[in-house]
């Protein structure tokens, strides 16, 4: 039987990982990523004081994930991607109000810029002693901790031959070593960490494929459906100890409660506007 290897790629980049997991790292620079020819369309605002999610603005973000991710994005990461744009919205309208566009009018990432310093310069990090700096990090090991890797092999048949029966029959035989009545091409994954294995076959998936006979052939459920897996390598998650990465602990802290802090700063500053949101059911 042959068997052709591919080797399929599901991780997503980094910043955007990052962004969809913090408040509000970067939005600055995800509002220039997202949304680079948004400056173009001020004209046609209307109303200083409203700030307007057009199903235009969901269909870019939306896009815009797609083409980084190679995945639909879920409702959450969608809601993420939007709440930037309005946050960036409220932040060029006060640049806006306050004179800020002058010499800027085609650059709206830095109007942006200048209101989010100028935001930011207002506030102070509260103070955190080394135990609350643990209780911190250990709130949060998940950050930390490697996860298990693992590598396996998917049979993949024809999307005709793809029932669960057809495929429960094609690892009776492979197991047994006889000869499949149906082709299937192979598959090879290496060393992918548990969390993209989620995020690509789903947590039942993950979960199933851990607790694996190694070298066995078996049907696992995902969450677009059955799979023939081989699990051939299996590399255990990783406790991390906090006296080994305080330092960085102690910069994450600070970069995420600053972001939360500047969030909550400019939801406040947000609320001078009305948000009306014509695109959400879409």
């Amino acid at each position: 039987m042959d068997h052709p290897i591919t080797h399929p790629s599901f991780s997503s980049p980094v910043w955007l990982q990052r962004v969809l997991r913090e408040p509000l790292t970067h939005f600055v620079v995800l509002g220039a990523l997202i949304f680079a020819a948004d400056h173009l369309l001020m004209a046609e605002r209307g109303n200083p004081q409203e700030i307007v999610i057009t199903q235009e603005i969901y269909a870019e973000a939306r896009n815009a994930f797609v083409g980084s991710v190679k995945r639909e994005p879920t409702a959450a990461e969608l809601k993420v991607l939007t709440d930037r744009w309005v946050d960036n919205e409220v932040l060029y309208r006060e640049g806006l109000a306050l004179g800020m566009d002058r010499g800027d009018q085609a650059m709206k990432d830095r109007v942006v810029f200048k209101v989010l310093t100028a935001t930011q310069s207002g506030l102070a990090l509260p103070k955190i002693d080394e135990a609350g700096l643990r209780a911190w990090f250990e709130s949060r090991r998940d950050r930390y901790d490697l996860p298990a890797r693992f590598s396996f092999e998917e049979a993949v048949l024809a999307a005709g031959d793809a029932t669960p029966e057809k495929l429960e029959k094609f690892v009776t035989a492979l197991n047994s070593q006889q000869a499949p009545e149906l082709e299937g091409s192979l598959r090879i994954f290496k060393d992918r960490p548990r969390p993209t294995l989620v995020q690509s076959y789903g947590a039942p998936f993950a979960d199933a494929i851990e607790k694996q006979e190694m070298g066995s052939w078996a049907v696992l459920q995902s969450q677009d459906g059955a799979r023939a897996i081989r699990l051939t390598a299996l590399a255990p998650s990783q406790a991390v100890r906090y006296d080994e990465i305080k330092e960085r602990v102690y910069a994450d802290w600070k970069e995420l409660t600053s972001s939360e802090l500047t969030k909550t700063a400019i939801r406040e500053i947000g609320k001078k506007y009305r948000i009306r949101d014509e695109g959400k059911s879409s």
